[in-house]
């Protein structure tokens, strides 16, 4: 196929797999950096896509998924080195923050922040990723009732969170106090 398709298929999937990467990583830095690591192995690959196995949306999803597993692993390992390994401009030492900086409200980070990691990825391909329940099974090698079942069970604990800090939020105004 063509590069100049390939360009349409940014266009018309590059928000959509940075809002996967939205749900999934603490910045909008590594967001991005991912985002752009994905569509460049994606272009790559472009020659080998076989539309009969996978809508694009799919195909692109599970190369992030990959390339998030990774990324996951290469933070991991870089945590367990001893500081002496480290070099001053090691992004460990400079710059980084716990807080995320994604425009996702407090209470819908704190929310997600309190799911598995299983549960988290199908919400990050559903709403971050905008896939349906039959390609988040598909890029998944979930059954659809199990994908369906995570994503009920985690929405009705997102729900459940969100609203406990609502009503403490409220209280707390209530009496006066800033939560």
């Amino acid at each position: 196929m063509p590069a100049r398709d390939f360009s349409a298929v940014y266009d018309e999937h590059v928000w959509r797999v940075y809002g996967f990467f939205a749900y999934r990583v603490r910045n909008r830095a590594d967001a991005e950096d991912l985002t752009q690591k994905t569509f460049e192995r994606a272009l790559r690959s472009w020659s080998r896509y076989d539309p009969a196995r996978a809508a694009v949306a799919t195909w692109l999803l599970v190369i992030a998924r990959n390339l998030l597993v990774d990324h996951f692993r290469a933070d991991r390992s870089a945590r367990q080195q001893t500081i002496d390994d480290l070099d001053d401009g090691h992004d460990a030492l400079v710059g980084r923050t716990d807080q995320p900086d994604l425009g996702l409200e407090p209470d819908l980070e704190l929310a997600l922040a309190s799911l598995g990691e299983r549960e988290r990825e199908i919400i990050a391909l559903r709403f971050g990723g905008n896939l349906t329940g039959p390609e988040i099974a598909e890029a998944t090698d979930l059954s659809l009732a199990n994908v369906q079942q995570i994503l009920s069970r985690s929405l009705r604990r997102m729900r459940s969170m969100i609203e406990e800090t609502e009503a403490i939020r409220d209280q707390a105004l209530d009496g006066g106090v800033e939560p």
